[in-house]
């Protein structure tokens, strides 16, 4: 039996403690949080679990096997590397720390104590980006040059992390598990409120190996709430949009085509390719499961 220990219980807690309580051979034997009104409302959900405001008791119990951190950003690098130091197996909440300085001191402490240190990006376990990297490895839309990404909502703002942590980090987490190839320049911008040293708004270009660019647009100034990522290869386009209840993605027999011949140099002949659009099965699944089931498998 793999005891589990969640430190942080508010937006994204509830999700994770849901998850793990549905793993055979598992048992979340913690939940920590700072509110004590969470706590006495946790108590009515997971009588068995045992509740504290205080993460160090999470830590000090011999028997915990694992820590799963889902606080603010700020707190990720101090409470992991504590947990690490004491034996425990550690999955965090993105964005894993708030420097890569941070990061990388806490992989190589992981290593050393031979531990597993996991960070939970979600979207690449969701069935619509698994068949995503299906479509594309099979180079059903050719070579992908470009991927337009936009990921904005009214909200919500963090004091300790800007919209990029909070929300860029999905996008390029699905980039490197689709691409599996680093960046090779980057630029970006964005804009803050008045009141908030933290950009709300921000644009991000990545340049990658093989003429692939990604843009990534991320707000929390959108009316709107928009999940949207689109491909575009040499033969087809494709879009994803997770707001879509039921046809999430969708692949558009769509290009343009360039007269390449050297003697029409100066003339500029496109055409344009437009054909059906099929929209492929996609099988209802949560993404979290898939994590939760890939952290607890890892430490096995």
């Amino acid at each position: 039996m793999i005891r589990i220990g969640v430190v942080g219980y508010g937006y994204w807690g509830p999700n994770i403690v849901r998850n793990f309580s549905q793993l055979a051979h598992v048992t979340v034997s913690w939940i920590c949080d700072v509110n004590k009104k969470t706590i006495e409302h946790i108590n009515r959900q997971y009588p068995a679990a045992q509740k504290t405001v205080q993460y160090r008791d999470v830590l000090n119990d011999a028997t915990t096997d694992a820590v799963v951190i889902a606080t603010p950003t700020s707190t990720h690098f101090a409470i992991a590397k504590e947990a690490i130091l004491r034996g425990k197996h550690v999955l965090v909440e993105k964005p894993m720390t708030q420097t890569t300085q941070e990061a990388q001191t806490l992989v190589t402490l992981a290593k050393r104590k031979k531990k597993i240190l996991m960070v939970d990006h979600t979207f690449i376990y969701t069935a619509a980006i698994q068949k995503i990297k299906t479509i594309l490895s099979q180079k059903q839309l050719g070579n992908v040059f470009y991927v337009d990404c936009v990921r904005a909502n009214l909200g919500l703002l963090q004091k300790d992390a800007n919209v990029i942590y909070d929300l860029a980090t999905h996008d390029f987490s699905i980039m490197d598990y689709l691409f599996k190839c680093s960046p090779q320049a980057v630029s970006a911008t964005g804009i803050h409120l008045a009141h908030s040293n933290q950009e709300a708004v921000a644009y991000v270009t990545v340049q990658y190996p093989h003429h692939l660019y990604v843009h990534s647009h991320v707000s929390w100034l959108s009316p709107v709430k928009i999940r949207r990522i689109t491909f575009t290869g040499t033969q087809k386009m494709l879009m994803y949009d997770d707001e879509e209840p039921t046809e999430k993605v969708k692949i558009y027999d769509k290009s343009i085509l360039v007269n390449k011949d050297p003697s029409q140099q100066y003339q500029l002949r496109v055409g344009y390719r437009i054909g059906s659009t099929v929209s492929p099965h996609i099988e209802v699944q949560e993404g979290l499961a898939g994590v939760t089931y890939a952290f607890v498998q890892a430490i096995k």
